[in-house]
């Protein structure tokens, strides 16, 4: 059994966390992905947490091998010019080029989407800026962090009687940027399968986050007041995370509609709540939620919260137990699935990876190695792709060229 992206080979200039994924992808269906680094400027997640006791150093992060699986490292110096057109050459043995620095970082090195495609007619070209390649913020830089305040997320996310506290690192990092630019980057190999025909592929992370939050900007150009509501959504009541019987135990629990409401005041053993003329209809349990969710409370709190889920779920109740990293690790869906993957690294040890977040069917996917270690792979594609011999690479390295 195949991948489905065997043969596409990917030059990959991105770093730390939503670029990096992007990557992972293509490189977990397939892909030869050569991760560009170098000592002189390594990946930020490189030196990041967290680190198995005793392997700290430029191999030894857990948070850079959960993004680099399955991908090759070639470590070229950027900061020596020589590089750039080692590079270039690199890039002309790629089908794809991707990168998620500012406007005009590539340029300087002769690495636009015009300079490859002079070498390499049909190159597909990635960039993922964080405001977009033109307009006045087009030179501003930041991390998921910085794009989460930006968009507005952080303002909308956590308890209205307490201030924002926003997603983390999930959005945008790893969730609306790479799967936008993931989506954007199929569609132009399906392109140039059919037509030959390469492309620029733009994304910029900011617009991408703020296309993500279209319910909360429709309201607000309606004229609503969009403000922090904690787990509460506007379509459904109740909404919320209760906490349940033992340590640290918590379910999350919504309904829908009149019905859902109905059965889970049943399943909870108060069907007298169900009749209260305060909760009787969508629009009155909003405008009593908090007396609704306090009824609630000491009800759940009698419940195991794995229990509770499944029972709410076989009444058609959406409801799901909070998890642990351990229990996550444990769960039986993600073990049907083969979700969870058990990777040997060379400084780590025995980890566990997750699966690429799709399959295609009748194809293999990853993760199948684990994240390489910097420059492990410099010498081999430095013969196979750049036809060096050991004594031009020996000179590379000693002018930290390739270091």
């Amino acid at each position: 059994m195949r991948n489905a992206l065997e043969g596409l080979r990917v030059l990959d200039f991105c770093w730390v966390g939503a670029g990096a994924f992007v990557t992972k992808v293509l490189a977990e269906h397939g892909a030869e992905v050569i991760k560009i680094e170098s000592r002189a400027r390594p990946d930020n997640l490189r030196v990041a947490p967290p680190f198995r006791p005793g392997s700290e150093g430029l191999d030894g992060s857990g948070y850079f091998a959960s993004r680099n699986n399955d991908k090759k490292s070639f470590s070229l110096n950027m900061r020596e010019p020589k590089s750039h057109e080692l590079a270039l050459r690199l890039a002309n043995a790629c089908d794809l080029v991707s990168n998620n620095f500012r406007p005009g970082v590539m340029e300087r090195w002769g690495l636009s989407y015009a300079d490859i495609s002079e070498v390499k007619p049909g190159v597909i070209y990635l960039s993922m800026p964080m405001q977009g390649a033109s307009g006045p913020h087009s030179q501003y830089i930041g991390f998921g962090s910085t794009i989460a305040a930006l968009s507005g997320l952080v303002a909308i996310s956590g308890r209205p009687d307490r201030a924002p506290i926003g997603t983390g690192t999930h959005y945008p990092d790893h969730v609306p940027s790479p799967g936008h630019a993931l989506v954007a980057v199929l569609a132009a190999i399906r392109r140039k399968r059919l037509t030959g025909e390469g492309c620029f592929v733009e994304l910029s992370q900011l617009e991408s986050m703020v296309a993500l939050l279209a319910p909360a900007i429709s309201r607000a150009s309606s004229g609503e007041n969009v403000t922090r509501q904690g787990n509460r959504v506007p379509q459904h009541s109740p909404s919320a995370v209760f906490r349940c019987l033992g340590d640290d135990a918590w379910c999350a629990i919504s309904a829908r509609s009149d019905a859902e409401w109905r059965s889970l005041a049943q399943e909870l053993g108060a069907p007298e709540l169900a009749g209260d003329p305060r909760f009787a209809t969508h629009a009155l349990r909003k405008a009593n939620e908090d007396a609704l969710e306090e009824a609630l409370a000491p009800l759940v709190a009698k419940r195991g919260n794995d229990e509770l889920a499944r029972a709410l779920q076989v009444r058609g109740v959406p409801a799901a137990a909070v998890l642990s990293s351990a229990e996550v690790l444990g769960d039986e869906q993600l073990h049907a699935r083969d979700f969870w993957r058990t990777l040997l690294h060379p400084v780590l040890g025995e980890f566990t990876a997750p699966a690429a977040p799709f399959i295609a069917d009748g194809t293999r996917t990853g993760p199948e190695r684990a994240a390489p270690l910097l420059g492990e792979h410099t010498r081999e594609l430095a013969s196979s792709l750049l036809a060096l011999d050991e004594d031009e690479i020996d000179a590379l390295v000693q002018e930290k060229v390739l270091w």
